[in-house]
């Protein structure tokens, strides 16, 4: 069962935005969850599973990615860890505290422990992965109260966007036109 997470369009309750507007606050989350959708339509261009992250502090873009774990042949490659990895770089430290991360497709166990470890304070993602996610749907790390970082978490932003793509790039794998990059 899918934990409880804050519905994206109540989420102005609680302040997160430099604005006390909650439109101008629902304008601004919505502008960093389309860049995430840029980043997923790279991947699916590149015949990856689209999903696109950027990492936001400050309302300024320190870092994004997009899964790139065939072109690069390594697992571990997915739009999170690109993007935290860029916005650590970005900022010239390990921690991205005051951070948020914007997602198209919840966090798998790996990306919610790299979150973790980095230090993020919020996440906005759009859909539930009900097969692997790991903030809420199958696990929920990155709200474990016995880790040493917590991240609030935030649901359902352009869902229906980022779902037409995975179905997207999911029908294409059944119809074996993706082969070039290992799926078929």
């Amino acid at each position: 069962m899918i934990k409880d997470t804050v519905n994206f369009t109540k989420m102005w309750l609680f302040g997160h935005a430099q604005s006390n507007n909650p439109t101008i606050m629902l304008t601004l989350k919505n502008n960093w969850m389309k860049q995430a959708l840029l980043e997923a339509r790279k991947a699916l261009a590149d015949n990856e599973v689209p999903v696109g992250a950027v990492v936001v502090k400050d309302d300024q873009l320190l870092g994004r990615g997009y899964n790139r774990t065939q072109a690069l042949t390594d697992p571990t490659a997915h739009a999170e860890i690109l993007a935290i990895t860029s916005a650590c770089q970005t900022l010239n430290s390990e921690h991205l505290k005051g951070a948020d991360i914007y997602v198209t497709l919840e966090p798998c166990a790996m990306c919610a422990g790299a979150i973790v470890l980095a230090r993020i304070s919020r996440l906005y993602f759009a859909v539930h992965d009900l097969k692997t996610g790991a903030c809420g749907s199958v696990f929920d790390i990155v709200r474990e109260p016995r880790l040493n970082h917590t991240v609030e978490v935030y649901s359902g932003i352009y869902a229906d966007e980022s779902e037409q793509l995975l179905k997207d790039f999911f029908e294409r794998l059944r119809n074996n036109t993706i082969v070039e990059c290992g799926y078929s």
